[in-house]
């Protein structure tokens, strides 16, 4: 069986000419279709003062888009935890999982661009400790029961949908962050698999039920075209304008995203970040995948038009999911 998934972070560069009310309701108009057709995950990311203007705040995109939907998984990866009270963090989760009725999967994570944590005015030796106390904040919160926080009792009111509350995962590259997110009781979503082998070791050794091998893949996403090569060259623009843009982050930071820069588009697509196929080549690869095969789609990709997007979305829609 195949998987999909649908990705967004609403970049909308100055090059690209769309207007960003525009951009939105496109991303609401997507993923109301990759509902209808089965997809299991769109996924929503964060990032603050980004000239391009990287969605700072993807609970109110969730809750809009599962107010579109009824099937879909809506996946927030990730929350920079440093960046949001904890309580109000809970209570805006809180609604979004009712809105969702359960659908919702939150991730926090560390951050890394220098330049947000400024803007917040955030010690960036403080992330850890944030992170662990935004956690255990809201496993607390979502209990529906008073609570300790910073020396005074509080109550979250109204409970999420989920018992317990949506499922909570901590994000990182590190062996650190692995052994933390065991230790916390939480899942674990790390930019590559070289630190899964941390998490699920803690895992068994805290007594936590195996979470297996690493099943996440990278972040190269799937464009399909019924000719690669003119597809490539119509969204190379974009393409750049998102891996330089990570890559600039990455390296200022000293992490890995799984973006790379490139000094042009074809340096860019001979990386492999962006994969670029036909509809006969997309199905020969999941095929090749086995039994339990994924594709995550980043249809406006960099600032990609909304309706240039589309068509490659239409031509999934035609020729991959029949053949599924």
């Amino acid at each position: 069986m195949a998987f999909f998934g649908i990705r967004f972070d609403l970049r909308n560069p100055s090059f690209a000419g769309v207007e960003a009310v525009d951009r939105y309701a496109a991303a609401l108009d997507m993923a109301a279709w990759a509902d209808e057709r089965g997809f299991a995950l769109v996924s929503l990311s964060e990032h603050h003062g980004s000239p391009d203007g990287y969605l700072p705040s993807p609970l109110p995109m969730a809750a809009a888009i599962a107010a579109r939907t009824k099937n879909i998984a809506i996946y927030v990866a990730a929350m920079v935890a440093s960046f949001h009270d904890p309580l109000r963090l809970a209570e805006d989760a809180a609604v979004v999982d009712l809105v969702a009725r359960g659908r919702m999967r939150l991730v926090i994570a560390n951050g890394y661009v220098t330049d947000e944590f400024a803007m917040f005015d955030v010690p960036l030796s403080e992330r850890g400790r944030r992170t662990t106390e935004t956690v255990i904040t809201l496993q607390q919160a979502w209990s529906g029961e008073p609570f300790e926080f910073r020396g005074r009792t509080v109550q979250v009111t109204p409970a999420p949908f989920t018992t317990g509350g949506p499922e909570l995962v901590l994000g990182g590259s590190s062996d650190a962050a692995a052994r933390r997110a065991a230790r916390m009781g939480v899942g674990y979503q790390p930019s590559g698999g070289d630190s899964w082998p941390s998490f699920r070791a803690a895992c068994l050794e805290l007594g936590r039920p195996d979470p297996g091998d690493y099943f996440g893949g990278t972040s190269a996403v799937t464009i399909v075209a019924a000719d690669p090569d003119v597809t490539w060259a119509a969204i190379a623009p974009y393409a750049l304008h998102e891996a330089n843009a990570y890559g600039a982050w990455a390296a200022e930071a000293g992490t890995a995203t799984g973006y790379t820069g490139a000094a042009d588009a074809d340096e860019l697509r001979a990386s492999g970040q962006y994969n670029v196929v036909t509809p006969d080549q997309l199905v020969a690869d999941l095929a090749a995948q086995g039994p339990v095969a994924f594709a995550l789609l980043h249809p406006m990709l960099g600032g990609i038009p909304p309706e240039l997007a589309w068509e490659s979305l239409h031509l999934l829609e035609r020729e991959v999911l029949p053949a599924l």
